[in-house]
């Protein structure tokens, strides 16, 4: 038995990123093996990649922060970590993964960019700024979870110092030269070691043999284990036996509810060596579903920021059909070298190393052996050099991978129903609440407010059931307050339990009281980081208290995707606006204070206001987050998208006869037509926002406008004018009396006058 990821290497940052996992792990000695042999291996082009792959409750995530921990010392420039699947089996686009990616390697919030026009694909910002990022450092990228090679390549850098260790439940296919190394069950020693571990080592030792039958009836995966641990601590009265034979009875009850064979309880067209056939058997006996090995299908202004919703209805901002349309957009990559060392198969189908000899505990297809790494085969053939083309990199292939179910009668929903069955009423409320909680993450905060009790009581409640395996510890919050996860492989049974054992009026009520306790905890951070800016809310009792604006910072930094997700779920839902807009309003207040808001953030935030605006039929608050939302582009220097989002904010403005607002919105596409060299089209937008100014009696803008219509004439060489609009901007700062803007404007003039002179 080995000790988890929990001591971090010496100087090297990002360890404590990584899930904390187990306190103790056992076996997997041939997989880390196959894991540190891959990564020795010599690299070319761009940055190697290993897959480790195994169904759900295989125990990957935690293999994969256990060799991340081996070989740290070998990254000193850090350890990245990203979750590539929300546990509802939603797919994260790799354009929001390398914009988290970025700010773990310590770029600020301005050096991350903003969405783009795809989200998907090499080209995107983000992708680009990553690649560029990772270049000439040595950096371990861990990608927990990762549904298609379509999440992954695009992040790909042309770094072979950077590693790259991608967890999957599926196939992974499409990215050339990756051998995934594929978690069966623990072998009959680590499993007992594992039981011994967690229910106690004299009731296992004096039953060997109905340990190794509930082993057997788990498939010997370590999440089933764990879970009937869990159960035989609740129940100490009961042998090891009679915990096999409950378990057997719950999947034979559950297969015959089934209709039929679900997904990936056998075999199908086109399995074959790598692939998973049904929960499995016993130890060893699991491979990846689909995963044939060398091949498979591909996976494939001035004015300042516009004001927005009051906090009662305030906003959430959507896509807008005048806008760029979100989609994917196909990306390239390079194949590198063949590596020495690399394995490849024998005439008898045995994958040997490069010296001849058979590899120890690889895979054979059709014998897979008990407790062993299982390695793909490399596809037969010649290898070419690394060729300079950077498609090779990738096969084209369709899209998106579906996520790889948990079928009903599979041993770790048979032992999770067996402990579900246990809990107190309190603990299980409190867990099918939980799939209510943002990226189903909670810590005693959110998870108080989703049930309605005490914090110290919800932290009891969480405890205990981490205890029992059935929630994911995280790393701590900033102040060191417990975090938990509920794992990806439960939550769809949760969810359905939740939609039978709770009322929909409950749910909605819980929904609400974690928005509005996420409200008071932002308006509190934003009264601790500005006590200027007005009182904050009525504190909340001490256990949930932020008590300094070191710690406001820290919170509303580290919870900043809970926060974003929370809005993001309420607006999505659409039952809860008024609520999800106070939120909205609080974050845009409070997260400018941090020091470190990501624009990306505020324009996720803007969008959402444009979403509420939206549905709910106000153009002004529509106009007002596209407005903002421009801004930001523009700021970005990203010019056309800008353009497109000042253009739809002047039709919304127009239909709520909102004439600042119109100017606003023609000043800046006009500011957009003059970045991209169009002087016409600026003279053109310049003009109209002036006419509004004028008619509006705002002075100080007409100046302004006048000296810009002045500068896009002066690009058109129609320099009279120029002249006489430059004049026309003194005189009216001239009745204003103000002495900085005569200064400039006539510098400007003076300028033209000596262009002109010298015969220009």
């Amino acid at each position: 038995m080995e000790a988890g990821p929990g001591a971090p290497v010496e100087g090297v940052p990002g360890l404590d990123r990584l899930p904390a996992g187990p306190a103790l792990l056992v076996g997997r000695r041939a997989e880390l093996a196959a894991l540190r042999a891959a990564a020795a291996r010599p690299a070319e082009g761009r940055s190697p990649v290993l897959v480790l792959a195994g169904r759900p409750g295989s125990g990957r995530t935690t293999l994969a922060a256990r060799f991340a921990v081996t070989v740290a010392a070998d990254f000193p420039d850090g350890v990245l970590f990203a979750r590539l699947s929300a546990p509802d089996g939603g797919r994260v686009p790799p354009a929001r993964t390398a914009r988290r990616l970025l700010e773990q390697l310590g770029a600020d919030g301005a050096g991350v960019p903003l969405p783009g026009a795809v989200e998907d694909g090499r080209d995107e910002p983000a992708c680009v700024a990553l690649r560029e990022a990772l270049a000439g450092r040595k950096v371990l990228l861990v990608l927990d979870d990762v549904r298609d090679a379509g999440q992954v390549w695009p992040l790909l850098a042309d770094e072979p110092g950077c590693l790259v260790l991608a967890t999957t439940a599926g196939p992974l296919t499409g990215i050339e030269d990756i051998d995934p190394v594929i978690l069966g069950g623990l072998d009959r020693q680590a499993s007992g070691e594992l039981l011994g571990d967690l229910v106690g080592g004299t009731r296992i030792s004096c039953d060997p043999v109905g340990g190794a039958d509930l082993a057997e009836a788990c498939a010997s995966r370590p999440a089933a284990l764990r879970l009937m641990a869990g159960w035989l601590r609740s129940n100490p009265e009961l042998a090891v036996t009679d915990a096999a034979r409950e378990l057997a009875r719950a999947v034979r009850e559950a297969d015959g509810k089934a209709a039929g064979p679900g997904p990936g309880t056998g075999p199908g067209p086109g399995l074959g060596p790598g692939t998973v056939a049904g929960a499995g058997t016993g130890p060893g006996t699991e491979q990846v579903a689909g995963q044939v090995p060398g091949k498979g299908p591909a996976a494939g202004g001035k004015d300042g920021p516009a004001k927005e919703a009051p906090a009662e209805d305030a906003p959430a901002e959507g896509k807008d059909g005048r806008r760029p349309a979100d989609g994917a957009r196909a990306g390239r990559g390079r194949r590198p070298a063949a590596k020495a060392g690399k394995q490849t198969a024998d005439g008898g189908g045995k994958p040997v190393a490069a010296g001849g000899a058979p590899v120890a505990g690889a895979f054979v297809a059709g014998s897979p052996a008990v407790g062993t790494a299982t390695v793909g085969t490399p596809a037969a053939g010649p290898k070419a050099g690394p060729p300079t083309d950077p498609a090779a990199w990738v096969k084209p292939g369709p899209g998106p991978a579906e996520p790889v179910p948990v079928p009903d009668n599979d041993p770790l929903i048979g032992a999770f129903t067996l402990l579900y069955g246990t809990l107190p009423p309190a603990q299980a409320r409190l867990l099918r609440a939980l799939t209510l909680a943002p990226a189903q993450t909670a810590d005693l905060r959110t998870a108080s407010a989703l049930v309605g009790c005490p914090a110290p009581e919800a932290a009891t409640m969480l405890a205990a059931l981490a205890e029992r395996e059935l929630l994911g510890e995280e790393a701590p919050a900033a102040d060191g307050t417990p975090r938990y996860r509920v794992p990806g492989r439960l939550y769809p049974r949760l969810v359905r339990l939740r939609e039978r054992e709770d009322r929909p009026a409950e749910i909605e009520l819980a929904r609400a009281r974690l928005l509005e306790r996420l409200v008071r905890l932002t308006e509190a951070a934003r009264a601790l980081l500005d006590p200027a800016g007005g009182a904050g809310p009525e504190p909340l009792p001490g256990p949930l208290r932020l008590r300094s604006a070191d710690q406001a910072r820290q919170w509303l930094l580290g919870e900043r995707d809970v926060l974003l997700g929370a809005v993001a779920d309420a607006i999505g839902q659409g039952d809860l606006d008024g609520s999800a807009g106070r939120l909205v309003t609080a974050l845009l207040r409070s997260l400018p204070l941090t020091g470190a808001a990501a624009p990306a953030d505020l324009y996720q935030l803007h969008e959402l206001v444009l979403t509420v605006a939206e549905r709910h039929g106000k153009p002004r608050r529509a106009a007002a987050a596209l407005l903002n939302l421009g801004d930001l582009q523009a700021a970005a220097g990203s010019w056309e998208q800008a353009a497109g989002h000042y253009r739809a904010a002047l039709e919304h403005a127009r239909s709520a006869d909102d004439e600042p607002l119109c100017a606003r919105a023609l000043e800046g596409a006009a500011g957009c037509h003059r970045a991209l060299g169009d002087a016409v089209r600026a003279a053109d937008w310049y003009g109209r926002a002036l006419g509004l100014r004028q008619s509006m009696g705002d002075h100080a803008a007409e100046a302004r406008l006048l000296a810009r219509v002045a500068e896009a004439h002066t690009a058109q060489r129609r320099f009279d004018e120029a002249e006489r609009e430059y004049r026309a901007s003194l005189s009216v700062l001239r009745r204003l009396g103000d002495e900085r803007g005569q200064q400039a404007v006539g510098a400007a003039l003076a300028e033209l006058r000596e262009r002109l002179d010298a015969g220009w």
